[in-house]
C-alpha cells in the first residue's frame, strides 16, 4: 500500500497528497459550476486520481493501527493519517459543494453522453444539493466531526481491543482479550456460555456513564446537523448515503415486524432441540447439543473458504485464493486488535484487506468465507469501475458477503455426513439471519427511540438508553427468551452506534439479508443460468440504485411481495430445521 512503512515517508507522501488538492482547489474552486461536460469529466477524473494516490497512505496506519492499537508508533501514524484526512477534506469540500450546485442548476448534464459513465453519481449529487452548506460550513463540520464523533468512536475501539476478562473454564482460570472470550459465546458448555455473557456485560456497565456521554453526544450532534442541512428526519442522510428512500425502507421494517412469529417459531423450535423449556440469551447462538466439537483450523477454513466459491465460479474463487495467497487476512487472536471483523477496500491494488479474530469454530468459518464475499464484490467493483462508482451503499456492500455464506450453506449441508452435522448448519444460518434481520431491526427500532427521546427533551443517562434498548429487543422477542440483568448494557459495545459521519447504520443490514435471501431463492430456480447476473450486480458497483438493480431482476423492492420472498426462504430453512430435528 506504501512505497515505506516509516514515518517521516508516510507523512511526506501525505503532504504530497495535501499539496495536490490544494492544486486543484486554486485551479477550480469557484469555478466548477460554469463547467462544461467535457470538463465536469476532467475535474471529475482529477479528483479520482487523487484519491487512488492518496488511498494507500491514509488507509495503512488506519488498518495498522486495527491490528494493533497498542504500538506506539502506529498510533502516531493513525494519527497523522487522521489529520491529514481532516486536511485533505476541508481543502476538497468545495468539490461536492460545487457539483451539487452545477447539477442542480443544469440537470440535463445527469444525461449528457459525454458524462454517461457518471450518470447515477450526478444523480446522487444533485439528491444531495438542497442539504450542502457553503464552504465554510463544510470545513467547520468536517473539523467538529475529527474532535466530536471521530474522538469516540476511536475510544470506542480503543477501550474494547484493550479490554481483558478473567473467566474459569474447566476448573482454570484464564484471562481472555475481548476478542477471544466473546468466542465462547459459542461454547457448547451453557455454563461457561452464560458466564462469558456476565462478565462482559458486567465489565460494560461499570462504564456506563461514559458510553452514555458518548451516545447522549453523538445523538444530539445528528439532530443538530439534520436541522442544520434541512434533512426531513434523522433518516435522510442515510437514505441519500445508502441510495434508498423512505417507502422501499418502512416497507422493509413493517415487513419484519409482521413476520416476528416467524423468528419466535425458530427460537422455540432451538430451545426444544436444545431440551430447555425456554432459550436464555446465552444460547441464541449457541451449538445444538449432541453435536460434535468440531474445530477447522486455519488451514481448513482456507479450503472451505476457496471451495465454496469454486462451486459457484471459479473466477469468483481465484479472487478468494489471491486474499490467501497474497497474506491480505489478519486472523490471529491478540490483545490490542480491534474486535469484530471486516474487510477494507484497496481500489487502487484491486483488492483488500481483512481483519478478523479467528479461534477456529464453525461460527468464524462463516465470518471468513463473509469478509471474502466482500473481497470478491470490491474486486468485481474496482476492476470494472471508476473509483467514483464504487462508493455502494451499505445496502448493496452486504450483498456479495450474505450471498457467499449461503453458498458455504449448500456446500457444508452436501458434505455433511449425518443428520446432527444438517442440524448444525442450519442452526447456524438461521442463527445469522435472526441476528441480521430481527436482532438488528431491534436495534434499528431502539436507535429511532433515542433520536425521538431526545427531541422531546428526555435526558438519554444510561438508564434511559437502556430503557429504550430493552423496549426494542423485547418487540422482536417478545417472552421467548430469558435474559441477564445485565444485557441492558449490550448497547455500550455496539460499534455501528460510533461510526462516524454514518447514522442508521443497523436497517442495511435487515436490507441486505432479505435482499440476499431473495436473491438465493431466484439461484434456486436458475443454476448457473444466474450466476452471471450475480456478476453483473456486484459489478455494477454505484452506478445504479438497489431499485434500479432489482428491477433488473425483475423484482420491486418497495412491495411486500418482494421481502416476503426473503422470508420464504428464511421459513423453508426452519421447515427443514424442524423435520429434522423430529426424526
Amino acid at each position: 500500500m506504501v512505497p515505506s512503512t516509516k514515518l517521516d515517508a508516510l507523512k511526506a507522501l501525505m503532504d504530497e497528497c495535501v499539496q495536490d488538492a490544494e492544486q486543484i482547489a486554486s485551479e477550480y474552486k469557484g469555478k466548477v459550476t460554469s463547467l462544461t461536460a467535457k470538463e465536469l469529466k476532467t475535474f471529475l477524473e482529477r479528483n479520482q486520481e487523487l484519491f487512488l494516490k492518496r488511498e494507500g497512505v491514509l488507509k495503512y496506519p488506519r488498518l495498522s493501527y486495527s491490528a494493533n492499537s497498542l504500538d506506539p508508533e502506529i498510533k502516531q501514524a493513525a494519527d497523522l493519517a487522521r489529520r491529514k484526512s481532516m486536511t485533505l477534506a476541508q481543502i476538497l469540500a468545495f468539490t461536492e459543494i460545487e457539483v451539487s450546485q452545477l447539477i442542480e442548476a443544469k440537470p440535463d448534464l445527469i444525461n449528457n453522453p459525454e458524462l454517461a459513465e457518471y450518470k447515477h453519481a450526478l444523480e446522487i449529487a444533485k439528491r444531495r444539493a438542497p442539504h450542502m452548506l457553503s464552504d465554510i460550513e463544510e470545513q467547520l463540520i468536517i473539523q467538529k466531526d475529527r474532535f466530536g464523533i471521530d474522538s469516540w468512536s476511536q475510544l470506542q475501539g480503543d477501550w474494547l481491543s484493550t479490554r481483558t476478562y478473567e473467566i474459569e473454564i474447566e476448573g482454570k482460570t484464564k484471562i481472555m482479550p475481548y476478542g477471544e472470550i466473546i468466542s465462547l459465546y459459542e461454547h457448547p458448555n451453557r455454563d461457561v456460555r452464560k458466564a462469558a455473557k456476565q462478565i462482559v456485560w458486567t465489565g460494560l456497565s461499570q462504564d456506563e456513564i461514559m458510553w452514555a456521554s458518548a451516545l447522549r453526544a453523538i445523538v444530539g450532534d445528528h439532530i443538530a446537523t439534520s436541522k442544520k442541512r434541512n434533512w426531513p428526519t434523522p433518516r435522510t442522510q442515510s437514505f441519500i448515503d445508502n441510495d434508498v428512500d423512505a417507502e422501499t425502507i418502512d416497507v422493509l421494517m413493517s415487513t419484519v415486524a409482521n413476520n416476528v412469529p416467524l423468528f419466535r417459531r425458530y427460537l422455540r423450535a432451538k430451545a426444544k432441540v436444545m431440551g430447555l423449556p425456554k432459550l436464555g440469551e446465552w444460547d441464541v447462538v449457541a451449538p445444538l447439543p449432541n453435536m460434535p466439537d468440531r474445530k477447522f483450523t486455519w488451514k481448513d477454513a482456507r479450503k472451505i473458504s476457496i471451495d465454496t466459491y469454486e462451486g459457484f465460479d471459479p473466477e469468483l474463487a481465484k479472487i478468494v485464493q489471491d486474499m490467501f495467497d497474497k497474506q491480505r487476512i489478519d486472523g490471529e487472536v491478540r490483545n490490542g486488535k480491534r474486535s469484530g471483523a471486516f474487510f477494507s477496500s484497496w481500489q487502487s491494488g484491486n483488492s483488500g484487506f481483512i481483519l478478523l479474530s479467528y479461534n477456529g469454530r464453525l461460527g468464524e468459518v462463516f465470518t471468513l468465507v463473509h469478509e471474502n464475499g466482500h473481497a470478491v464484490h470490491s474486486v468485481l467493483m474496482s476492476t470494472n469501475q471508476k473509483p467514483i462508482n464504487t462508493d455502494i451503499g451499505m445496502c448493496i456492500a452486504e450483498v456479495g458477503s450474505i450471498f457467499g455464506e449461503l453458498l458455504l450453506v449448500d456446500k457444508l449441508i452436501a458434505e455433511a455426513k449425518t443428520k446432527e452435522e444438517k442440524l448444525e448448519v442450519l442452526a447456524k444460518v438461521l442463527d445469522e439471519f435472526g441476528i441480521a434481520v430481527f436482532q438488528v431491526s431491534a436495534r434499528y427500532f431502539f436507535e429511532m427511540d433515542l433520536y425521538d427521546a431526545f427531541e422531546r427533551g428526555e435526558y438519554l443517562d444510561g438508564e434511559t438508553i437502556s430503557k429504550y434498548w430493552v423496549k426494542g429487543r423485547d418487540k422482536i422477542f417478545g417472552d421467548v427468551i430469558e435474559w441477564l440483568p445485565e444485557s441492558i448494557w449490550e448497547w455500550t459495545f455496539k460499534v455501528h452506534y460510533y461510526i462516524p459521519r454514518f447514522r442508521l447504520y443497523n436497517y442495511p443490514y435487515v436490507f441486505a439479508n432479505l435482499f440476499v435471501f431473495a436473491l438465493y431463492r431466484l439461484y434456486k430456480e436458475q443454476g448457473k443460468d444466474f450466476v452471471p447476473k450475480l456478476r453483473r450486480l456486484l459489478s455494477a458497483g454505484s452506478t445504479h440504485s438497489p431499485r434500479e438493480l432489482a428491477a433488473e431482476l425483475g423484482f420491486d423492492i418497495s412491495t411486500t411481495q418482494f421481502w416476503n420472498l426473503g422470508m420464504k426462504q428464511a421459513e423453508e430453512f426452519i421447515n427443514e430445521f424442524e423435520a429434522l430435528a423430529k426424526d
